[in-house]
């Protein structure tokens, strides 16, 4: 088996600011994972336990040269939010959505 996350792994969380984002950031940082940013629409600007909130994935790339998202959006917004990381070059993408 591969490993998928080291060191160098910068991550993002796509839908920070709701109760799973919240719940896996903070468990994420507890553990050690470099949490470099988080991604809510109309929410940039804001932290979520000193991570900064941007409001698209080409601005927290640019901003924190991440390679890598979570993403905990519900299952009507993944699609979207996994074609942005995609479009906006996000080497690692784990969806952790239920009923997707």
């Amino acid at each position: 088996m591969a490993i998928l996350v080291n060191e160098n792994t910068k991550v993002i969380i796509q839908g920070i600011t709701g109760k799973q984002g919240v719940f896996h950031t903070q468990k994420m940082l507890e553990y050690g994972v470099k949490v470099v940013g988080g991604v809510t629409p109309g929410k940039g600007g804001q932290r979520v336990f000193h991570v900064p909130v941007f409001d698209t994935v080409k601005e927290a790339r640019r901003d924190t040269n991440c390679n890598a998202s979570m993403i905990l959006v519900p299952p009507p917004f993944v699609l979207d939010a996994a074609a942005e990381a995609i479009e906006n070059g996000i080497e690692l993408i784990v969806i952790i959505t239920e009923h997707v």
